[in-house]
């Protein structure tokens, strides 16, 4: 009788087993069509389960959609949802679609920012790429309660972005963004930069400010530790910067291609026509050819440049105001010619 009964419970328990084996197997054949390339799927931080189920239903073909949720409640996802942006593979299976949702297992993004000259076009370039909004971003670095400890001010606080691509997930807010930037910065002025910039006399923002307006003016980048030898020779003696880029900052207007006389009495501590030194801060974000420019400006005598009337995008270089005269001449009748007035 008892070898009856164990061969009755060992036949029950083969043929449970088996049951389950066939139900994960058609629950795990199940799959999910989403074309070639997959689907982007974004949880928004503090979504609710019936949120993301919604999400979910509309962005995916999930055609048992009783099933998706029988599954997603015996993993207990409803109590484990992580905010994020999710690529979902073509042929995932229900399991392991929740699996990846409960686990957080996210695709970052490619956030890249270049040729950024304020705050509000750096916050509204980022807001595109990640969770945080424009004007979540620009409402962050206008508090300067927000890194006043890490040394930096409104105005000087676009020296802690390096244009660059950087990888971050999605649901990033404003201040997490600001402190992985922070942390680029810090990483970016290695020892050696430091070095670097105090051989030339400068701390980090400093050099950031003049690559900014070495950037803005110069178009040809074998040009720019010249350029940078140029305004670190008008320090030296004390003179003005008088750079151009300065005032279209000041002027908040950078379609100026032509900066006039009526443009040099603007009123504004960004105005180094009228204020010697640096200006406040950077004039926008200097790429690392800007900085690295500035890094290695060249050591020459030089103190005036004005561009090539042939419009090449070169300069010629001065040692003296009245050949720098001559030069800046020829180009203001090439502009005329070209009928180039603002």
């Amino acid at each position: 009788m008892k070898k009856r009964k164990s061969i009755f419970f060992l036949a029950f328990a083969i043929i449970a087993i088996l049951v389950v084996f066939l139900v994960y197997r058609n629950i795990a054949g199940i799959k999910i069509d989403t074309g070639a390339r997959g689907k982007e799927v974004f949880i928004p931080t503090g979504s609710t389960y019936e949120e993301v189920q919604y999400i979910l239903d509309s962005e995916l073909d999930i055609r048992n959609p009783e099933l998706f949720r029988l599954i997603a409640k015996k993993k207990n996802y409803p109590r484990h949802i992580k905010p994020g942006r999710y690529i979902v593979d073509t042929g995932i299976s229900y399991p392991d679609l929740v699996n990846m949702l409960r686990s957080g297992r996210q695709t970052p993004v490619n956030v890249t920012f270049n040729n950024i000259r304020t705050l509000c076009q750096l916050a509204g370039k980022v807001g595109e790429r990640i969770e945080a909004d424009s004007a979540e971003i620009i409402n962050f670095l206008t508090d300067t309660s927000n890194y006043a400890s890490d040394g930096f001010k409104k105005e000087t606080v676009m020296a802690v972005f390096i244009p660059n691509t950087y990888q971050m997930y999605w649901n990033t807010d404003a201040k997490s963004f600001y402190t992985r930037m922070l942390k680029e910065y810090n990483s970016f002025w290695s020892s050696q930069r430091q070095s670097r910039a105090r051989e030339k006399g400068l701390e980090p923002i400093e050099v950031v400010t003049l690559a900014s307006i070495v950037d803005d003016e110069v178009a040809k980048a074998d040009e720019k530790p010249r350029i940078a030898g140029v305004y670190l020779n008008r320090l030296k003696k004390g003179m003005p910067l008088q750079a151009c880029p300065t005032i279209k900052f000041a002027l908040n207007d950078f379609t100026i291609t032509r900066v006039l006389k009526k443009h040099l009495i603007v009123d504004s501590p960004y105005n180094t026509y009228l204020h010697r030194g640096f200006p406040p801060g950077p004039v926008g974000c200097p790429s690392i050819e800007g900085i690295e420019a500035v890094l290695n400006a060249e050591d020459h005598d030089y103190l005036y440049f004005a561009a090539k009337s042939d419009f090449s995008g070169y300069h010629n270089f001065s040692r003296t105001l009245t050949e720098h005269n001559r030069y800046a001449a020829l180009y203001q009748r090439e502009l005329n010619r070209r009928r180039i007035f603002k």
